[in-house]
């Protein structure tokens, strides 16, 4: 019978409960350390080394922290049941999931989590990687106070000839740290412009490519400037023969002046090139309104648009009254549109509960990571299911797991019965290890992470050899 191990968090984080590296000294991308283990019995630490490569396709991951269950006080869901595992993985996915003690094969190599806490792999779905400070030498925004987006505009065309000779490396260095939080899954924008050109999205194409058995990422082509405005309809299709992934557009009525045309236009080079649609729209007023309108009777008269329809930040539904925003999402979730939030704070709170209740899914990303739009992104998707948390009175150990779907994909550990629901044999080998207890610690603590794996690699941080 297999023995499931429940822990507090103190004796876990005191190194009780199971094997627990003791050193962490990884870079910006794999590295090797040495650390300390505690045995499951014994109580002696014993020199484990830590490898940040594993060149197997076929391995071993044992010591592995996986949720097993909740557990209730009455009504209560009071703590999480955690136990650990052995991951057999070969070829990128998870072909077994064995229970600790379990017989392994001498075949194969075998490495050790050290009893740290899986996640699933994190997914960055709004992102600029193309255009960031990060990487180089600190600069702040100058003051928005007073300023336009049309303003921020014109800063942006005199700023981007600055960025362009080195936007490959920073893009290649916001990578590496986008996966040493976990991250191994995003969403780009990139600049199509009158004064990039193409340039941007060739370096930021040169970027993906040098990591690509690490880090996966779909690009949108993102007019800036406005895509009725600087006239970059033409530059727009050369970007989506590039194999761009999305259409962007933004702020039609704000920025082009034109919403009907600007949309209309930003549609027209989807169904053209067969492409989903991703769209930045941060009007407020009235005219926000009207374009999510507009947007969805678009996709309900377009069966070829149907689940293609992305709205970036969206802020308009966070003005509506209740009966118009329900009557919406609703329209919203038969046609299979997706709102991407960074869930923001302050004036304005998304109501994201509310859509996600009426079947609306959504997605999050950390958008600017220290650049001329604001210093404050860290790359960190469990940031944002801490937001999310905080922003929605996540409190409770049931409620800290659940705000945890919007970094992930939807994929979590456990099923709202507390059923395992992640991982299963066969699911792709995508995970972070965490130094924490269980999700709810990792939401409300944002706890550091030690590795990350893609696609059955370690991209980053060490495990030990086992």
């Amino acid at each position: 019978m297999h023995t499931e191990h429940r822990h507090s968090r103190r004796a876990f984080l005191c190194g009780t409960g199971g094997l627990m590296t003791a050193s962490a000294v990884m870079g910006m991308g794999a590295a090797s350390a040495a650390g300390a283990a505690a045995g499951a019995g014994a109580g002696a630490a014993e020199e484990l080394a830590l490898t940040g490569e594993i060149a197997e396709t076929h391995y071993y991951l044992t010591e592995v922290r996986l949720e097993s269950g909740f557990e209730r006080e009455g009504e209560y869901i009071t703590a999480t049941r955690t136990a650990l595992h052995t991951l057999e993985i070969h070829d990128g996915s998870i072909q077994a999931i064995l229970e600790e003690g379990a017989a392994l094969t001498p075949d194969f190599p075998r490495y050790s989590a050290g009893g740290k806490l899986a996640l699933p792999a994190f997914r960055d779905m709004h992102i600029h990687l193309d255009k960031t400070f990060y990487g180089g030498p600190w600069q702040a925004p100058l003051p928005r106070q007073g300023k336009t987006i049309m303003d921020m505009i014109a800063r942006e065309e005199i700023l981007l000839p600055k960025l362009l000779p080195t936007s490959q490396q920073r893009a290649e260095a916001l990578i590496d740290l986008l996966l040493s939080q976990g991250t191994t899954v995003a969403r780009s924008h990139c600049n199509i412009d009158p004064v990039s050109g193409l340039k941007s999205l060739e370096h930021l194409q040169l970027a993906l490519e040098k990591h690509r058995d690490r880090f996966e990422c779909e690009i949108v082509a993102f007019p800036q400037h406005g895509l009725l405005h600087s006239k970059v309809d033409g530059l727009m299709r050369e970007a989506m023969a590039m194999g761009v992934q999305f259409v962007g557009g933004l702020d039609p009525t704000n920025v082009d002046g034109a919403m009907e045309q600007s949309l209309d236009a930003m549609f027209q080079i989807a169904l053209d090139h067969d492409k989903a649609v991703d769209i930045h729209l941060h009007e407020t007023g009235p005219s926000g309104t009207a374009a999510i309108n507009y947007m969805v009777e678009t996709v309900e008269r377009t069966p070829q648009l149907k689940g293609r329809l992305n709205l970036s930040h969206a802020f308009a539904l966070g003005t509506l009254p209740e009966a118009e925003l329900d009557a919406l999402a609703e329209r919203m979730a038969a046609q299979g549109v997706t709102v991407i939030s960074t869930v923001p704070i302050g004036a304005l709170t998304m109501p994201l509960p509310r859509l996600r209740e009426k079947g609306v899914t959504l997605m999050t990303g950390t958008d600017s990571v220290i650049d001329h739009w604001s210093p404050f992104g860290t790359g960190d998707m469990l940031e944002k299911a801490n937001l999310m948390a905080q922003v929605y009175g996540g409190r409770d150990e049931f409620a800290l797991t659940r705000a945890m779907a919007i970094a992930t994909g939807d994929v979590l550990p456990l099923d709202d019965a507390g059923d395992r629901a992640w991982p299963k044999p066969g699911d792709a080998a995508e995970f972070a290890l965490a130094e924490a207890s269980c999700s709810a610690e990792a939401v409300a603590r944002r706890s550091a992470r030690s590795a990350a794996f893609h696609k059955g690699r370690l991209v980053y941080g060490g495990v030990a050899r086992a």
